[in-house]
């Protein structure tokens, strides 16, 4: 991808609009959606050799059954999880007896109450109700499992995986199965994501507009979850704006600080859009004035890396592959390079995490870049002496013959 390319698609496209999205409203049959993801993880199952799969991680539950209910306060305690049989019933046990939140779910077998035996629901006693749980999941694996004993678990304390074991039943890691089950998309889910871009970049123009000297941090990223929900989305996973001199070193979230004119202004969306999907696109503004001469030249350079880091994916390479023919960083950056060079992304954050060269022997893993795969390339410039630093990060999506971008925001090609 050239700059040209770039400047070229940016003034070619116009980001659809998309308001309050019901599910009447969906571009797409999300039923369709829903098998394709439960047969990915049901083939990924029949890999790992395991009869069962439990999923306590609500991004999990969510792919696997698209049953929502306060994603985020579930996430806190083991209160509401999935079970799904290799070749038997699809269960969701929730934190209570409300049936009606699973209704018209064609994924969902049977709905049960779970028997809380975390200690905000349990206190002391979680001991003796964890027992009835590892019962009812045990008695699963005996009628659905032909003998196979082993259930894969994604995230489980202490007192539910002694239960299960207590039971005769084998653990097994069971991110391995769904990251890798998440990776890589359908075309409907493509289409669900660019959903969720749009609105991800209405987002971000609200707060373009609203950038001007003395507005907070803080009041400027809420501009970014407004519109989210107004729009149809639902969560955003971090708080990562920055401004002036809290860019460099990067991972400072928002605060009350005031922007000043000419700050530079960087940030990172991980915004939970329609339908559950992640929008995860990074960009970086002056603030109110004329860049410098500094501005530039980071902005320059984090641009580049981004521009080459895209032109080098492509499906069948391995992840060592990219590793080694991305962006070679200049000294002057290394120590303040982002933690990752690329990352798999769908309903958040995901498989796979692509290390930079200099990290790979030490940190990386190898694998495969596979069509239907949604990649963040990354890139974080500033030295360890700079008052400033730029966050770009670009959304794209693999092909059978290269790479396409999702987002179509434009970058701040006037600072080139």
């Amino acid at each position: 991808m050239t700059l040209a390319s770039i400047q070229s698609s940016q003034k070619g496209r116009t980001a659809r609009q998309h308001g309050a999205m019901e599910f009447s409203d969906a571009p797409v049959d999300l039923d369709k959606v829903r098998g394709y993801r439960l047969q990915r993880l049901r083939t990924k199952m029949a890999e790992f050799e395991v009869a069962g799969l439990l999923l306590f991680n609500q991004i999990n539950t969510r792919y696997a059954v698209d049953a929502t209910n306060m994603q985020i306060w579930c996430s806190h305690y083991e209160t509401r999880c999935v079970f799904v049989a290799l070749d038997g019933p699809v269960v969701l046990f929730d934190f209570s007896n409300y049936p009606h939140l699973a209704e018209g779910i064609p994924t969902i077998d049977e709905y049960r109450v779970l028997p809380a035996f975390y200690f905000f629901g349990a206190g002391n006693r979680g001991q003796e109700f964890v027992k009835d749980f590892a019962v009812q999941i045990a008695d699963l694996m005996k009628n659905h499992g032909g003998g196979n004993r082993r259930l894969a678990v994604d995230s489980l304390s202490h007192t539910g995986c002694d239960a299960l074991r207590s039971k005769g039943l084998t653990l097994v890691e069971g991110e391995q199965i769904t990251e890798t089950a998440r990776a890589v998309k359908s075309k409907e889910e493509l289409i669900l994501m660019q959903a969720s871009m749009d609105v991800c970049e209405a987002g971000i123009r609200s707060m373009h507009e609203a950038l001007e000297p003395g507005i907070s941090e803080n009041a400027l990223w809420a501009k970014l979850h407004e519109t989210n929900i107004r729009l149809g989305g639902e969560w955003i996973e971090t708080r990562l704006l920055s401004s002036g001199p809290r860019t460099n070193p990067w991972f400072r979230e928002c605060s009350m600080r005031p922007l000043e004119k000419g700050d530079m202004v960087s940030f990172d969306t991980d915004l939970i859009g329609p339908y559950g999907y992640c929008s995860d696109i990074s960009r970086a503004w002056v603030c109110g004035d004329k860049p410098t001469e500094e501005q530039h030249r980071l902005y320059a350079n984090a641009f580049e890396q981004i521009v080459h880091n895209i032109s080098v994916l492509k499906a069948g390479m391995s992840f060592r592959e990219v590793s080694e023919k991305c962006w070679p960083i200049p000294d002057e950056f290394l120590s303040h390079r982002y933690s990752t060079l690329i990352h798999g992304v769908g309903l958040a954050d995901e498989y796979p995490n692509i290390k930079h060269w200099n990290d790979f022997e030490a940190k990386g893993y190898d694998g495969l870049i596979e069509p239907g795969m949604v990649l963040c390339v990354e890139s974080f410039i500033g030295t360890d002496e700079g008052r400033e630093g730029v966050k770009l990060e670009e959304q794209v999506v693999v092909t059978e013959t290269g790479v396409e971008r999702q987002s179509s925001y434009p970058f701040e090609t006037e600072m080139l």
